[in-house]
């Protein structure tokens, strides 16, 4: 499982160093794209393809499924770690997710997320106040 909050900065190449237990989760090589609130998804080759796969089910006569499939799918990149667990992201995914220095890298199950490091500060303040409401409403799902 991927799990935890990392904070690191990009280099003036565009690297950043996936911290050694969530290297460990996704394996040699994994796929980058776009997210959901301006973040980047990292998945394992593995949850890429359950991804994949659950994406194709959906009814190409609908204008949303089509957007949302060339969401994931336009911007994605196969990446791999150099020897000292740096992986390069591509200019286009910097430029979506606003990295620039500082980022914050996490973990949320199965896949990893990137995020811009004032972005997350933000989301982190304006989801807090309302995260007791969230599990309550969550509540008759079992959660």
């Amino acid at each position: 499982m991927l799990m935890g909050e990392y904070l690191h900065t990009i280099d003036n190449k565009g690297r950043i160093i996936l911290p050694a237990k969530l290297r460990e989760e996704l394996g040699e090589q994994f796929i980058l794209t776009k997210g959901l609130d301006n973040c980047l998804f990292v998945y394992s080759k593995a949850e890429w393809a359950i991804l994949e796969n659950k994406l194709k089910q959906l009814p190409l006569g609908k204008p949303e499924a089509r957007a949302f499939v060339r969401f994931f799918f336009a911007g994605a990149a196969e990446l791999d770690c150099d020897k000292q667990g740096r992986v390069l992201l591509p200019v286009n995914l910097r430029e979506y997710a606003k990295l620039d220095k500082e980022v914050a890298v996490i973990g949320v199950s199965n896949r990893v997320e990137i995020w811009s490091r004032e972005c997350w500060d933000k989301y982190n303040e304006e989801i807090s106040p309302t995260v007791a409401q969230m599990a309550e409403d969550l509540a008759c799902l079992g959660i």
